[in-house]
């Protein structure tokens, strides 16, 4: 079976692209099963009810998320109603939503995601070590194929998650950076890594946002508002190769195709 993650989704030009690029990958590529990041959906910060269902209905499976998770109060409903939209597993448990979940496909496979942001540079949360180590025996109780969005900004946190979770999970994909790195492999006991999946957005900018904006940020130090670039649209991820008996990964693919 296929997996497609689909690397941060940034504001209204990443979800066009995705809405666009996304058929073609699926009946190309003959993908099964789409996660997705969009934390960064809405306007470039933060996720709404109606941006996760036009994701849906453009054919993501699953939501994944981060630190921006919280950046709009209607999300609060959305991750107490919808098993599909995940916020990181690593938040104290009093934190509405869920950090995992598991799919049933038609063909009766079942796929868990598990949903971990890091600790190194960012806020101070449960450590994403023992808590995926733990979330990840009680769904292979369920199912051998998990995939886990660890979305972190420190290479190094996220290479050593890699190696913490080989051979327990099918997929460690990293995001937060948005910028898609080239060290895609499958690691010694079958599991598929890639330190960051990129970004699906507007690549005419700085990670999304209008690039004046952020160099007069950087040069002055003054207070700046943020704007969604529109410019050089991309969709970066990566597509996974799986056996789904096994729950072990045959190859890695990163995929970077162009909207506008």
């Amino acid at each position: 079976m296929k997996t497609l993650f689909i690397g941060d989704i940034v504001g209204e030009p990443g979800r066009s692209a995705v809405g666009d690029v996304l058929p073609k990958i699926v009946k190309k590529s003959k993908v099964d099963f789409v996660i997705a990041n969009a934390e960064n959906a809405a306007g470039g910060s933060g996720i709404t009810q109606p941006i996760a269902e036009e994701l849906f209905d453009y054919g993501v499976s699953v939501i994944t998320s981060g630190d921006h998770i919280w950046k709009r109060k209607e999300v609060i409903d959305l991750l107490e109603t919808d098993n599909r939209v995940l916020r990181p597993l690593n938040y104290p448990k009093e934190v509405p939503g869920s950090g995992s979940t598991v799919i049933e496909l038609q063909e009766g496979v079942k796929i868990g995601v598990i949903n971990l942001v890091g600790r190194v540079f960012m806020q101070a949360v449960e450590c994403p070590f023992r808590t995926s180590r733990e979330e990840v025996e009680k769904i292979k109780k369920i199912t051998p194929n998990i995939f886990v969005d660890i979305h972190a900004e420190a290479t190094s946190e996220k290479i050593a998650l890699g190696w913490y979770l080989d051979g327990l999970v099918t997929g460690i994909l990293g995001t937060h950076t948005h910028v898609q790195t080239a060290d895609e492999k499958i690691l010694p006991e079958g599991t598929a890594y890639i330190t960051d999946t990129g970004m699906t957005g507007p690549f005419d900018s700085v990670i999304g946002r209008r690039k004046e904006q952020i160099l007069t940020r950087f040069v002055t130090q003054m207070p700046t508002r943020f704007q969604m670039a529109e410019e050089n649209v991309w969709l970066n991820g990566v597509i996974i190769d799986f056996d789904e008996k096994l729950g072990k990964a045959n190859s890695i693919e990163r995929i970077q195709k162009k909207y506008k």
